[in-house]
C-alpha cells in the first residue's frame, strides 16, 4: 500500500498520470533531499521546440570512464569506479594532480514521451540528446465543422 500524500487526493480524479505521482512522491522522500553534489557541472538546452541536451562538464574523462544509461524513466551518467586514482608522467611521477577524476553520478527525471537518441564526448562535453515524441493524437489539429 502507498503510504497516504496529497497526490493521493488527485489520483481519483486523473487518468493515467500515475507516474508523474510517483516522481513527485519521490521526489518529495527524504533520499532526495539529501545533499546533492554540484560535481560535474551541468546544463539542459532546450535546442528546438521538442529536442534537449543534457550537457555534463567532463574534462579529463574520455569514453571508457563514463557510463550512460537509461531505465524506468531515469537518465543515469556516472564515471565508472577505477582503481587506477593517480596519473603518471612518462617517468612515473605526479607533478601535480588538479583536474579531478573522482566517482560521479547524476540522474535526472524524463518524461515518458522523451526518447533517449544518442550521446556524444568531445572536447571535454558529454552531451546526451533527447526529443519528445508526440503522438498523432496529440498534435494540434483543426476539427472540421458539419
Amino acid at each position: 500500500m502507498k503510504e497516504l500524500s496529497i497526490f493521493n487526493q488527485l489520483r481519483p480524479v486523473t487518468v493515467g498520470f500515475d507516474s508523474v505521482f510517483d516522481n513527485f512522491e519521490r521526489m518529495f522522500s527524504d533520499d532526495f533531499f539529501s545533499a546533492p553534489s554540484n560535481y560535474p557541472a551541468y546544463n539542459i538546452v532546450k535546442t528546438k521546440d521538442n529536442h534537449y541536451d543534457v550537457e555534463v562538464a567532463l574534462a579529463g574523462f574520455n569514453k571508457k570512464d563514463i557510463k550512460v544509461s537509461y531505465a524506468d524513466g531515469q537518465l543515469s551518467i556516472e564515471s565508472v569506479k577505477n582503481d587506477k586514482t593517480k596519473e603518471e608522467d612518462e617517468n612515473g611521477n605526479v607533478i601535480h594532480q588538479g583536474i579531478a577524476k573522482r566517482y560521479f553520478k547524476k540522474s535526472f527525471s524524463v518524461a515518458d514521451n522523451c526518447e533517449v537518441k544518442g550521446a556524444e564526448l568531445k572536447d571535454g562535453l558529454l552531451r546526451v540528446s533527447l526529443e519528445r515524441i508526440i503522438p498523432e493524437a496529440q498534435k494540434p489539429r483543426m476539427i472540421d465543422i458539419k
